[in-house]
């Protein structure tokens, strides 16, 4: 089992307080690498079959290790292959476990991806298995037509990874920081009305907010309010072609940055005028929380109208959607069939006309 550092932190706050504490496994581990350079290449070709050349020793983890470099293989199979073997040095008789990488290197002392092996396990016993190897690391003949060899030169890089005892350990929580609930509050300030500078009339009902708010959220309402046009002074504006449930709807998001509870009859409703009015305001997220809501409930009562929205607001991802019915074919049956064909006949008859097109022989 693995032990902490403090006994104090393993059991928790025996004091009864509670409160919030933390604490960290740690799995350490030492590395090291060797760079192996062959000078003179054509050379040791000539060593033989099955017959090794052997670098310095190395130390990693407090173990010494050695590279084999054979440049004709270690056997008979692969004669005009390199294979390059890690070792542990025979007076380390200790048990020890560690991974490893072996990787050709290209003029930048770089590793070539393409020429490497690593091992497979997370940690191999190498005094168990014995010397761990990379057969066939590259052959011959790629090697000689290769940039990897220059000058009748070139190098390997061995890198070995040795584990250390995993512990545990306690975490100071100096502070922790809530995520941000300014929307909330800007919620909060919306119910209340405190330091409402503008009223908006809708229909019947009467809508107060703040110009700087409104101003921050949407471009459109920083030009009406801000700019030169006649909200400017005003401290009542009177909206038109929407109705107080949905401009209340919008209201809230642009506080809130979330929409308030919408009975599930009236979503799709809802999500249809919210689109139009936050693309009358240039409200982007609005515009696409509304899409994704069409978009997951698309059915084909519902194409018509949908496919009017998609092509007066410029919604692609609405349009694209259509593709679930399948052919240009089936796409005009859907939209002649719904309740909203009249309106898309009279206000987007380019949107029936591309339709009839894709179906045109």
């Amino acid at each position: 089992m693995v032990k902490s550092k403090d006994d104090r932190y393993s059991s928790g706050d025996r004091s009864g307080r509670g409160g919030l504490t933390a604490s960290a496994i740690v799995a350490p581990a030492v590395s090291g690498s060797h760079v192996l350079k062959i000078e003179g290449y054509s050379r040791t070709k000539g060593l033989g079959n099955g017959k090794c050349i052997v670098s310095r020793t190395s130390a990693v983890g407090g173990r010494r290790w050695y590279i084999q470099y054979f440049p004709n293989d270690s056997g008979t199979d692969a004669a005009d292959w390199i294979s390059i073997f890690i070792c542990l040095h025979d007076d380390d008789t200790n048990e020890v476990k560690a991974s490893y990488k072996i990787n050709l290197l290209d003029q930048g002392g770089n590793p070539v991806p393409s020429y490497g092996f690593a091992s497979q396990a997370c940690y191999t016993s190498f005094k168990e298995q014995g010397p761990q190897v990379c057969y066939n690391l590259i052959s011959r003949k790629d090697l000689e037509e290769s940039v990897y060899l220059k000058d009748d030169i070139f190098s390997v890089r061995c890198d070995i990874t040795i584990p250390k005892e995993i512990f545990t350990e306690p975490i100071q929580l100096f502070v922790m920081v809530p995520p941000s609930d300014v929307h909330q509050h800007l919620g909060r300030l919306l119910l209340a009305g405190d330091g409402a500078d503008i009223t908006f009339k809708v229909g019947r009902d009467t809508f107060s907010a703040h110009r700087c708010v409104l101003a921050a959220r949407s471009s459109v309402s920083r030009a009406e309010l801000f700019g030169p046009m006649k909200e400017k002074t005003t401290t009542c504006v009177h909206i038109k072609d929407m109705e107080a449930r949905v401009f209340k709807a919008m209201l809230h998001f642009i506080y809130s940055d979330s929409l308030p509870h919408i009975d599930d009859d009236d979503s799709i409703g809802m999500a249809q005028h919210l689109l139009v009015a936050a693309d009358r305001y240039n409200l982007e997220r609005l515009k696409l929380i509304c899409v994704q809501k069409l978009c997951n409930n698309m059915d084909t009562s519902m194409a018509a109208t949908t496919l009017a929205l998609a092509e007066q607001h410029g919604c692609r991802g609405l349009k694209e959607m259509f593709k679930f019915l399948g052919s240009a074919s089936n796409i005009l049956k859907a939209v002649m069939a719904s309740d909203g064909f009249e309106h898309l006949r009279s206000s987007c008859l380019s949107v029936l006309k591309e339709l009839v097109a894709k179906l045109a022989p």
